[in-house]
């Protein structure tokens, strides 16, 4: 796939920031998210997508009312928790603690295999790293 293809569909978690556009530069700065659009003027950021360099990412907007007639978002800011997979576990890690990242887990194996740390952004969004990848999948059919 080249840089001017649209990925396959996949999973992007959604999340909504009281100042979005800090939230962007702190998920860029101390965790590694490449910045790919953030629409918007000012201060207010309708739809911003970041990439997360191992593949996935997530979507990001400014908090705001519903429309007319649309039902009331369900994540607050502050409420969203993701785990994002890396093969660099200490490397996000020392990158977070040098970007000033409050860590809530320190970096530890697991019961099942993992490296993870777990940290909190300014928004008070809880961010785990680790290396497991997930379980294999059955066999279709």
């Amino acid at each position: 796939m080249d840089a001017t293809e649209t990925p396959a569909p996949q999973v992007w978690p959604s999340l909504r920031a009281t100042d979005a556009r800090a939230l962007i530069r702190f998920l860029v700065e101390a965790f590694g998210f490449r910045e790919v659009v953030a629409y918007g003027e000012g201060d207010f950021v309708a739809h911003a997508e970041l990439a997360w360099p191992e593949g996935g990412g997530v979507m990001l907007g400014s908090d705001r009312e519903s429309p007319e007639g649309a039902e009331l978002w369900a994540g607050k800011p502050g409420g969203f928790t993701a785990y994002v997979v890396t093969a660099d576990p200490d490397a996000v890690h020392a990158r977070a603690v040098a970007a000033g990242a409050r860590i809530t887990t320190a970096v530890h194996e697991t019961d099942y295999g993992s490296r993870d740390f777990a940290a909190a952004d300014p928004e008070g969004n809880h961010w785990y790293f680790g290396t497991y990848p997930g379980a294999p999948r059955p066999a279709a059919g």
